[in-house]
């Protein structure tokens, strides 16, 4: 099922998940990754007793409802991991930018520290000019 299909029927049908108590499907976003895996821990359990039970092939609006619960807590936690990845990397790619940009501070310092007096006095004026 679709991403927006299954908030659609969460939305639709006021779904609530087990979690001290029971929460309704936007307090999830606001949840560790760890609370939703133990979320989906429970719902998966409560999936596979659903299953050796049933004499039947069809399945029922609670199965059907269990199912998309599962699926947007997986897709939940998809969507908090790649944004955790995505902050890591823009930390990192930060990190290097400062790293670049102070060695180049460093090259600039050595590069004044190279030349004369002369040259140095010429470029304080130039400034003040």
């Amino acid at each position: 099922m679709k991403n927006e299909k299954m908030f659609e029927v969460a939305t639709r049908n006021k779904l609530r998940f087990p979690f001290k108590g029971m929460i309704s499907t936007e307090d999830l976003w606001d949840l560790s990754v760890g609370d939703l895996d133990t979320i989906f821990k429970q719902l998966n359990s409560l999936a596979k007793q659903a299953e050796e039970e049933s004499l039947l092939n069809s399945k029922s609006k609670q199965d059907k409802m269990l199912e998309v619960r599962i699926g947007i807590i997986k897709h939940i936690v998809t969507t908090k991991l790649e944004e955790a990845e995505n902050r890591e990397k823009s930390q990192e790619l930060y990190e290097q930018k400062q790293k670049i940009l102070e060695i180049i501070a460093n090259k600039q310092d050595a590069s004044l520290e190279t030349k004369s007096i002369e040259e140095l006095e010429k470029m304080l004026e130039d400034l003040n000019a």
